[in-house]
């Protein structure tokens, strides 16, 4: 068995060997579109980024989203992101009543930089500990870690790219092992209310696509083909989930 050191060298011998490309978002999304990170306040999303809530459900040994429903469209509005507002998921000024405290702590270090290599024969992951702790890291034969191991096997290889892929955080990204292809499919722009039945709490936002994402203070963040936000107030890595949600027993309040 090898040792935590040659764990450690194997693992920066590897992302060495990455090539300098981050997952693409689809080239599709509208420039227009954009989340803003307000201070102590809520997320202001533009350009008509459709709004919707899926329920993350246990599928035999997997899980799938589900959706539940789609909220009109609208070119601006205003997303909760205290987890107190009355009108959900939209904000109401309960963020002001409440004091709330939204400072960004998120490293604004590039995904690259801050992830985990994991290699394996057929694909190499990527592992930045963003966790949302939707699950779908799981899968039938496995966990992506384990199903990256045994990658030199296609239907594995297929299994771990899917585990990677559903990721809402996008904490998990594979790469080809032997030409540095992103593994990843494109997303149409969408954010996503999450709701977990089976923790009985309600999850993060899911933003999927490529939306720009800018902090308070005006600087734009990595653009990510998937991310979550945090919407239950109480994360330590604002504004992106670190699954407090669940400690918090979080609920949105929507039917």
């Amino acid at each position: 068995m090898a040792t935590m050191t040659q764990e450690r060298t194997q693992r920066e011998t590897s992302r060495e060997a990455q090539p300098e490309t981050s997952p693409q978002p689809n080239p599709d999304a509208a420039p227009s579109m954009s989340i803003t990170v307000t201070e102590d306040g809520p997320y202001v999303v533009k350009g008509s980024v459709p709004l919707l809530e899926e329920v993350i459900t246990p599928v035999d040994g997997h899980y799938e989203y589900r959706v539940r429903r789609a909220f009109p469209a609208a070119q601006t509005y205003a997303l909760c992101r205290c987890g107190r507002t009355t009108t959900p998921p939209f904000c109401d000024g309960s963020h002001a009543a409440a004091g709330f405290s939204g400072a960004e702590t998120a490293s604004r270090a590039p995904f690259e930089e801050r992830a985990d290599v994991y290699p394996g024969e057929g694909v190499t992951l990527l592992d930045d500990n963003r966790c949302a702790f939707a699950r779908f890291c799981h899968r039938e034969d496995g966990d992506v870690w384990t199903l990256t191991e045994l990658s030199g096997d296609e239907r594995l290889e297929r299994e771990a790219v899917k585990a990677s892929s559903d990721c809402p955080a996008g904490r998990l990204v594979h790469y080809d092992t032997d030409d540095g292809t992103v593994r990843e499919p494109p997303h149409n722009p969408a954010i996503s209310l999450l709701e977990d039945p089976e923790k009985d709490v309600s999850g993060p936002l899911f933003v999927r696509g490529g939306v720009p994402l800018v902090g308070a203070d005006g600087t734009a963040y990595e653009m990510r083909n998937r991310y979550a936000l945090c919407r239950c107030g109480a994360s330590r890595n604002k504004p992106f989930c670190d699954a407090m949600h669940v400690n918090v027993r979080f609920l949105d309040g929507l039917d």
